[in-house]
């Protein structure tokens, strides 16, 4: 039996920046049930750097983003981590659309985020080839090299002394008195490691980590659901169309179809939204929605037709609503209260997850104390 000071549960981006910061105060243990770290939700998404536009005044998603999307730039800066501050423009293609773009603007606006409302004339000046009646320029939007960051994020705790072991499934979680015992499987082994305090940034199976430990989640309010998104690829010989990142007006269950560019100057069309009837995971992407996609991307991009279009990627988010459900705000809750001391969830992290990765890590320790 082996024993640590801080054990975190899920080698993600998350778990790996909260690693990397508690690093160095007692010994520290992550582990990821995965080959390897950063396999599933952290590696398959838009890699975009958020400004913190969408979320409401005072929400966790809110503060941490735009707490984050600070802390993100100066660590890709300092070491290195391959990203673009492109910016970006969410349009309005329809009148209809513009008091949208208004209450965004002013929602943005309340949480620190830096915006510009601009008519269509000053958008089309910016992006020509959109269709666009007004729209708002986010300036502090980007994209980061999401495994760049997260083999950062790894290589620092390592190097400030946390043990990082992968293929490690945690099957079993209780307290016992002032500690946790986590059983562990590697492999065909079966090893029972301890810990005065946990964190739960298992992703994926962050409500099953809650669970074994002795929470309800149903009464919590931490039951997930899983959420399917696929991205079509650009051909490219038309990446020229755009020179910054384009989002629709927002839906009710996601920010819509986008452009994005990513850090080697590809373009994709992405993520949909495709609710998971169980939580099998099936990755391919699937060839028929080609038109769907390309009629998403019509709607600001004329001059995307179907045949530029090939599937690219797909990435399953944890969401905490199901279908149809208003949106909810990231779970970071230390579980004193449930008899849990030490114990602190993060449950739900879908994004703005990978922004908010460095300020999600300043915030654990504050709770972890």
């Amino acid at each position: 039996m082996a024993d640590f000071g801080i054990i975190v549960i899920g080698g993600g981006v998350v778990g790996l920046a909260v690693a990397e910061r508690l690093a160095g105060r007692g010994d520290v243990l992550l582990l990821e049930r995965r080959p390897h770290h950063g396999t599933e939700t952290s590696s398959r998404n838009s890699e975009v750097i958020h400004a913190g536009l969408y979320y409401p005044e005072g929400s966790l998603k809110a503060r941490l983003c735009v707490r984050g999307n600070v802390l993100l730039y100066e660590l890709c800066a300092r070491h290195g981590i391959a990203h673009r501050k492109l910016g970006k423009i969410v349009v309005a293609t329809r009148a209809e659309e513009l008091p949208a773009i208004d209450t965004l603007l002013a929602r943005g606006v309340a949480n620190g985020a830096p915006l510009r409302r601009l008519t269509g004339e000053e958008a089309r000046a910016m992006e020509p080839h959109v269709r666009v009646v007004g729209a708002l320029d986010s300036p502090s939007t980007g994209v980061v090299s999401a495994h760049e960051l997260m083999d950062f994020y790894a290589r620092s705790a390592q190097a400030k002394g946390a043990l990082i072991q992968t293929r490690s499934e945690v099957v079993g979680i209780e307290r016992a008195g002032a500690l946790y015992r986590l059983t562990v499987v590697t492999g065909d082994e079966t090893e029972v490691v301890t810990s005065e305090r946990v964190v739960n940034a298992a992703g994926l199976e962050s409500d099953t980590m809650a669970g074994l430990a002795g929470i309800d989640v149903d009464a919590a309010g931490y039951r997930l659901y899983y959420c399917k998104g696929s991205y079509f690829a650009l051909t490219p010989r038309k990446w020229g169309l755009i020179s910054r990142l384009v989002y629709p007006v927002p839906g009710n269950e996601s920010l819509g179809v986008h452009a994005v560019i990513d850090v080697a100057g590809r373009v994709r069309f992405g993520p949909d939204v495709e609710y998971l009837p169980s939580r099998q995971i099936d990755y391919a992407v699937d060839e028929s929605l080609r038109a769907a996609f390309g009629e998403s991307a019509r709607r600001f991009l004329p001059e995307v037709a179907d045949e530029d279009l090939t599937p690219d990627i797909s990435g399953v988010r944890a969401k905490l609503q199901p279908k149809g459900a208003p949106v909810r705000d990231f779970v970071v809750q230390e579980e004193s209260a449930r008899g849990l001391a030490g114990f602190v969830n993060l449950i739900g992290i879908d994004s703005p997850g990978l922004t908010s990765s460095p300020a999600i890590a300043e915030y654990v320790e504050t709770l972890i104390g």
